[in-house]
């Protein structure tokens, strides 16, 4: 009778055993440990989830099988994910020890290359996509996430919009403007009617022209809706020099430090007034912003100005650049 170690020498010893390896029954002290935390070592851990990954690929290819029960099914399906789950312990214990980083946010397809779907971390592979029951609940997740998509398309229209759509050019062109000014002389023709029928005064009288600004005599908008035509620049210096000579002149009596600031403001908008404007509506907007800064000696003509909006084209910019830093961190970290 052969001795043991004779026996564990011979041809068909060694088969089996490197049968069991392959399957994953090794003998005890060689053992898959059940928690992957008490393993310290990198090149074990990358041992351990290679022979998960095996034993995967068997049971991917074992759940195919067209004579297996719906019970035989389910078992296989819920070894599979429980495998999944072993597999994703071992990749955190990797990275806990230096190792590559093989959990990545990559989505797992099937053997047709579609998405394998489930929900809440629980995968259905091969045939148990077709058990009774399950079919029903991917169907209706499908019906919601089309709903989901008809739903974000409705709003799709109303995002990523561009000034315009606030409203923040339409006194560019002075159309509204010029519709605000006729408005208000009419409402202005009937209050004065209404005033002189209240006192029982005569109605023949001309009506008076509605007292406004320097800044909207000096500027009257054109009939035709259009902004007005720009002054030569050294008309239009000439008269705000004229208006900084009579507001310090009044301003002085009064009060020496408000004066002082309005000067200040009145050279500020002087200067700026020597830069040529790329539109008609951009000066105009300009020119309101420098009469209000004369009154105002805290405010300059730039903080009254409307704010820059950034274009559509930085925004997918930014948002770009916020995509590709995310991947760069996905997949090298930090």
């Amino acid at each position: 009778m052969a001795r043991n170690e004779e026996k564990a020498q011979s041809m068909l010893y060694r088969f089996r055993e490197a049968q069991a390896a392959e399957l994953g029954l090794g003998t005890r002290a060689d053992r898959r440990p059940k928690m992957a935390s008490a393993c310290k070592s990198l090149r074990e851990c990358e041992r351990w989830r290679g022979e998960i990954l095996r034993e995967l690929s068997r049971k991917v290819s074992k759940i195919q099988d067209a004579g297996l029960t719906d019970y035989e099914v389910r078992d296989v399906n819920d070894e599979i994910n429980k495998l999944m789950r072993e597999k994703r312990h071992w990749e955190n214990q990797i990275i806990a020890l230096g190792g590559a980083n093989y959990r990545r946010n990559v989505a797992m397809l099937d053997d047709d290359g579609k998405e394998v779907p489930g929900t809440k971390g629980y995968k259905y592979f091969g045939r148990a996509k077709d058990l009774p029951g399950v079919r029903e609940l991917f169907q209706s997740k499908k019906q919601e996430e089309e709903e989901e998509n008809q739903a974000l398309a409705f709003y799709k229209k109303f995002m990523n919009q561009g000034p315009a759509y606030f409203g923040d050019l339409d006194e560019a062109d002075g159309k509204l403007l010029e519709y605000e000014r006729q408005a208000e002389e009419e409402e202005w023709r009937d209050e004065y009617t209404n005033v002189r029928e209240t006192l029982n005064l005569p109605l023949d009288d001309p009506i008076p022209k509605i007292p406004r600004g320097p800044s909207a005599s000096s500027s009257p908008l054109p009939s035709n809706g259009l902004s007005p035509p720009e002054p030569p620049v050294n008309t239009k210096r000439k008269a705000q020099e004229e208006d900084v000579e009579m507001d310090t002149v009044n301003t002085e009596a009064a009060a020496p430090d408000q004066a002082k600031r309005l000067r200040k403001a009145e050279s500020d908008s002087t200067e700026r007034a020597d830069v040529v404007p790329s539109s008609g509506g951009t000066d105009s907007m300009r020119a309101h912003a420098s009469a209000a800064a004369a009154y105002l000696g805290f405010l300059s003509s730039e903080d009254l100005m409307p704010p820059i909006l950034p274009t559509r084209e930085e925004m997918e910019g930014v948002l770009l650049a916020l995509r590709k830093q995310a991947l760069v961190e996905e997949y090298f970290g930090e």
